[in-house]
């Protein structure tokens, strides 16, 4: 039944000049859903982890220990003012073959091409969030913080209870744009021949000659990606609105 419908559909966008004769092949059709697949799991895990960097690293940018100020300082500044790509080059070019010497004798790199992905994508957006969230931090008003101390607070007891509570309702336009920012960058993946849509694609369009027709599916996809972080941030900044702080 589906394949008959499926049958249908290609044949109509035939008769309008798009050839999506590879979907009636099983074998790359389950190549491209499962690019699909590997995209959202890539989004996913880039999302939660560079979140995780943000927090760390916003933290320790606005800590009253100067080294550790500096040092995350120092890390956002490469990170930020140097490509993504370039990164991914380097940790998977150079650092994963310096682990997977040092590892030979004992059992192999455990670090397959999806980490090294995830962990350069989550520490450069990671960069962004911070930020974005020290922004958040230093907008918290004194007069909060100060009242937090008069009921005893400690130092990380404030910065985790009231100013990160808060620090993220602040931010969260400008995190949720960067998490949009985030699911476009996961195409980099296909550079080190991770099984993403891009690379999937690239590998089916070589072969039919389909280029137009397969880029109008990834542009679909990761509109629907955007759209879907997009509405998730909306809707979280409608709940967390605070009375007295926009609209």
């Amino acid at each position: 039944m589906m394949d008959s419908w499926l049958v249908k559909l290609v044949a109509a966008l035939k008769g309008i000049g798009l050839n999506y004769d590879f979907l009636l092949a099983a074998d790359e059709r389950s190549s491209f859903l499962h690019g699909l697949l590997v995209t959202v799991q890539l989004s996913l895990a880039t999302i939660i982890f560079s979140l995780l960097a943000g927090f760390v690293l916003a933290a320790m940018l606005v800590s009253p220990r100067r080294w550790v100020a500096f040092a995350a300082r120092g890390f956002v500044e490469v990170t930020r003012n140097t490509p993504t790509l370039v990164q991914l080059y380097c940790a998977f070019l150079v650092l994963n073959m310096l682990i997977t010497e040092a590892l030979r004798s004992s059992g192999g790199n455990p670090l397959t091409p999806f980490i090294w992905v995830v962990l350069v994508i989550s520490l450069h957006k990671g960069a962004f969030h911070a930020e974005s969230l020290r922004a958040g931090l230093q907008a918290v008003p004194a007069v909060t913080l100060e009242a937090a101390s008069s009921l005893g607070f400690s130092r990380r007891r404030q910065l985790l209870l009231v100013q990160l509570p808060l620090a993220v309702r602040f931010a969260l336009p400008s995190l949720i744009n960067n998490l949009v920012d985030l699911i476009k960058m996961t195409t980099v993946a296909s550079a080190i021949a991770v099984g993403d849509v891009t690379y999937q694609s690239i590998m089916i369009w070589t072969q039919r000659d389909n280029v137009l027709e397969l880029m109008l599916l990834m542009l679909a996809f990761f509109g629907l990606l955007t759209w879907l972080v997009n509405l998730a941030g909306r809707r979280l900044e409608q709940y967390w609105s605070l009375p007295g702080y926009g609209g």
